[in-house]
Parts: C-alpha cells; structure tokens; sequence
C-alpha cells in the first residue's frame, strides 16, 4: 500500500506541474518526426530534434539536467557546429567552383536575404502579454534581429554559432527555423523561383568548361580561403577554417580513411547529438510565445529573398554578358549544400531534358557555404 501510495503522490505531483504548452511542444515534436520519417527530409536531424522536444518537455523531465550538460559541452561553446563543418567540408567537391570561379559571385548575391530580414526584424512589433492580459508592444534587439536574420543563410551551424555569440534569447526557435528550412528546400526553391523568371529563362542552356583544376589547386584553396576568410571576417575564421579543413583533408590525398570518417562517421554522429542537444533551447515556457512565431516567419522571409537574391543577380548579368547564365543557378547560391544544386537540376531538366545544370549549380552551392560563413562572421563583427 506505502507502494502505491507513493506512485500515486508523484504521478499527482507530476500532473500539477502540467503545462498547457508542454503537449504543443509535443505535436510540434511530432510533426518534425513525421518529416524526418514519411518525407526523409534531413531525417538524421529532424528525427533526433522532435524526439528531444518531446523528451524535455514532459512534466518534471529527468533528460532536463543532462542534456543541459551536453548543451554546455557542445553547442554553447560551438563545439558541435565547428566539428560539423569538417565533416561538411570533407564532403564538398570545389572542382566545379574552381573551374568557374565567377560563380563565388552567386554565392555572395545569394545572401541578401540576411540583411533584409536583419532591417525588417528590428522594425516588426510584437504583441507581449501577461496575467491581466495584453500589456503593450514589444521589438527584438538589434542581436536578436541578427540572430534572426542569419537563418536566411540556410547554414544550420552557423545559424547556431551566431545565436549563441550574440546571447539571443530565441537561439532554439532560430535553430528549428534555420534546419526546418534547410529540409524544405525542396519545397520552398522551385515555386519561388519559378516567381521571378520565365519559362524561357529558365531554358537557358550553359557551356560546361573543359578547364581541368590541378591537384596542387585544389590543396591551395582551402587554405587561400582560410587566409583571405580571417582577415576580412575574423570573426568567421573559426567557421571557415573547420569547413576549409575538412575540405583539405580530402583533398591533400593522404588522408583516406580520414576523409571518409568525417563525412560518414563524424557528420552522422556530430548531427544526431546536435539535434538532440537543441532539444534544450525547446522547452515549452520559451518555444510556444508570440515571438516564436514571428522567428519562423522572419526565417522563411530570408530564405525566399536569399533565393531572390540570386536569381535576380543572375539576371542582372544576363543584361551585360554575351554567354547567358541560367538564372536558376542563382537560387542554388544558398549554403543548403547539396540539395540546393540538385534541386536547380532537377527543375532545369523538367523545363528541358537536354539542360543539365547540377555542375554550374553545385558551384554556386559550395560558393554560398563558404559566403555564408563569412556573412555570420560579418554579422558578429559588426555586433560583438
């Protein structure tokens, strides 16, 4: 009887810590399980993020105080964002950037949904409410607005880098935004490409260059990069330099085996304890709010104007180049490497069979990973 009676105490006790939001926590945990599985989008990520959100948010959570520590030890201190980028870098080929370096410029155009979302972010006013109910208006910070804004970069780690260096508040809702995001590029890139260009355009056939890149090129980039990255945006090195690193490894020839663990072994596992670790940041007290809301909002406005962003530049170039570029390539500017590139390829072959775009895509995707990096160290810069 003392047995039960204790059972019950805790199970009662359990209930009168019961919050209203913790079973939206739930369903939103729920949904990110259902992308992960039924629609395989970023499932290594997804998966481990919607069952964090339900875990921590059940009544009086014993996975609290642990996955608090892991928190600490990877994503407060970028531990886990950097070592993600080594294997992001081990895995990206920058033969098709090198051998048409003009498409860095996709990149960096492709990144002006940052600093428009930035602007908007700290002019939006937002509803704040207490016990007697509403209680006047309120804005994000200028740190706030640029953590916000980041997530146009479509860059997960560094998304969370920036987050958490400028102290937001909304680093957990930023970082469901900014990999929410990055899985529905699929979704999200044709109709708003499809927006801002016409059938004709997106027609538009592109010579592929015979140029071979030498070994010894592809070795000196990473390091170029790293180099030219830190001085102009030191506070990017550390991004840059990991992702520069990983790329070095599989590139210099000696390191095989290497290679391959960071793009299998070390990306995989870095991944699944990233997304769960977010989990923390995802307690129903700080995720279901007004402000929330307007991040997911504000998330998807940077994606689609990084996406405009990029085919409108390539359609400026069009009015002065002799070879036409395919403003389609623009959109793959953004930093979700490789679904952006395969994304543009695939719509260039349903708009022609014979329009193979997946290399002139893939250089501008490997241009955007690199500018977004820079652009969250410019961002930091500017604010720290």
């Amino acid at each position: 009887m003392d047995f039960l009676q204790e059972f019950f105490t805790n199970v009662f006790g359990n209930l009168a810590n019961f919050d209203w939001r913790q079973p939206v926590m739930w369903v939103i945990g729920g949904i990110l399980i259902y992308l992960a599985i039924k629609k395989d989008m970023e499932p290594t990520l997804l998966l481990p993020m919607g069952f964090g959100a339900i875990l921590l948010n059940l009544p009086m959570s014993g996975a609290l105080e642990p996955i608090h520590v892991l928190y600490n030890a990877g994503i407060a201190n970028d531990l886990f964002p950097l070592l993600l980028f080594v294997g992001i870098g081990a895995m990206i080929d920058f033969t098709p950037l090198l051998s048409n370096p003009k498409l860095m410029l996709f990149g960096a155009a492709a990144q002006f949904g940052i600093f428009f979302t930035f602007t908007m972010a700290t002019l939006i006013p937002m509803p704040v409410f207490n016990a007697s109910g509403f209680a006047g208006w309120d804005f994000f910070t200028l740190r706030d607005a640029a953590s916000i804004a980041i997530i146009g970069a479509a860059d997960g780690p560094t998304s969370i880098k920036v987050a958490n260096a400028l102290g937001t508040q909304y680093a957990g809702a930023i970082a469901v935004a900014a990999y929410s995001y990055m899985a529905l590029v699929p979704v999200i890139i044709p109709p708003v490409v499809k927006l801002v260009t016409t059938k004709k355009e997106r027609q538009i056939r592109m010579a592929y260059s015979t140029t071979q890149v030498k070994k010894s090129t592809k070795i000196l980039f990473p390091i170029a990069v790293t180099i030219v990255a830190g001085c102009i945006a030191p506070e990017a090195a550390s991004l840059v330099g990991f992702l520069m690193f990983g790329n070095l490894i599989r590139e210099c020839g000696v390191l095989e085996s290497l290679s391959e663990t960071a793009q299998k072994v070390l990306a995989n596992l870095i991944t699944l304890f990233l997304g769960i670790t977010i989990a923390f940041q995802m307690q129903a007290d700080k995720f279901v709010t007004v402000p929330t809301l307007v991040i997911i909002c504000l998330g998807l406005v940077a994606f689609i104007f990084d996406i405009i962003g990029g085919v409108m530049f390539a359609k400026l170039i069009n009015l002065f180049a002799k070879n036409k570029v395919n403003p389609m390539i623009g959109a793959a500017g953004i930093s979700a490497f490789p679904m952006a590139s395969r994304v543009v390829h695939k719509m260039g072959l349903e708009e022609d069979p014979q329009n193979f775009l997946l290399m002139h895509a893939a250089g501008a995707n490997v241009a955007g990973q690199i500018s977004s990096a820079i652009a969250g160290g410019l961002i930091l810069s500017f604010m720290l």
